[in-house]
């Protein structure tokens, strides 16, 4: 009779304590899924404003002596066999790069789009093929044959409010609104974490690949100054309307807080019968 009651005593004990670690970890799920969907990182936006990332680059009349003819052997080497020996282009193969000016061709070979390792292949980012010198001299050369220069863009001179509202209506539905990409139909969209204000501007104004380009009627140069403040704004967001989770976008996110909640309310339920049984 006495072990009887040792054993049920233990086992009411061991359930108690079961019990308690249960509550403590629903408690810990439900309190983490709070903060993570109303409280948010309350920080407000750093007063300084963002660097530019103006890196100085060549404008279209830089294409002068020594720098252009460089250039031009650089771009007979590494560049005439798609766009042709006189960069008049070939059909089917690359487009002529005759009146682009300087913003084009900065902003391929800055970014490592360019040179293709074939053509018809994806322009993805990655490391550039040429060092800085050797790009700014190929630029000079492509901006000798006439065309626009590299757009002056300064991020601290921009409106960041502003800014969001512009990326928001021209450019969110492709690049997400916190700027980490995506997948459209018929291509992958680039994360812009590393583009520099300059390369934004670039973008802006080429439109690469499948971006639509934009004149300076439907996007000024203050606006761009804006645009590339917001941008690099959204590398370290405030995140005061919830946990960011990496900014991986708002699906995953919604899914990572409906199991946070789930959880919490299966161990509850667990909790609850458990109770009643006793």
């Amino acid at each position: 009779m006495k072990h009887t009651r040792a054993r049920a005593a233990k086992r009411l004990q061991w359930s108690r304590m079961r019990g308690a670690v249960l509550l403590s970890l629903a408690v810990l799920l439900g309190a983490l899924g709070l903060t993570g969907i109303a409280g948010g990182d309350q920080r407000a936006p750093s007063a300084s404003p963002p660097p530019s990332g103006n890196t100085g680059l060549p404008s279209a009349d830089t294409g002068k002596g020594g720098i252009v003819k460089e250039g031009r052997e650089l771009f007979v080497a590494g560049c005439s066999a798609c766009h042709g020996f006189n960069a008049e282009g070939m059909h089917g193969r690359a487009p002529s790069l005759i009146g682009v000016g300087a913003q084009a061709p900065d902003f391929y070979l800055s970014t490592g789009r360019m040179p293709l390792p074939y053509p018809k292949a994806y322009p993805q980012r990655s490391k550039p093929a040429y060092p800085r010198g050797q790009i700014n001299a190929i630029v000079a050369y492509i901006a000798s044959l006439g065309g626009p220069a590299i757009p002056t863009v300064t991020a601290k001179y921009g409106n960041l409010s502003e800014g969001e509202k512009v990326f928001a209506a021209n450019c969110s539905g492709c690049h997400q609104i916190i700027a980490r990409g995506g997948i459209v139909t018929g291509a992958s969209v680039p994360p812009l974490q590393q583009a520099t204000a300059t390369e934004i501007g670039e973008a802006v104004r080429v439109g690469p690949y499948l971006m639509p380009r934009f004149s300076e009627g439907e996007i000024s140069d203050q606006t761009l100054n804006s645009l590339a403040r917001y941008i690099i704004y959204t590398r370290h967001p405030a995140d005061r309307g919830g946990w960011g989770i990496g900014h991986i976008g708002p699906i995953p996110e919604g899914m990572v807080a409906w199991l946070l909640a789930l959880s919490s309310l299966l161990i509850i339920a667990r909790l609850i019968g458990e109770r009643i049984r006793e």
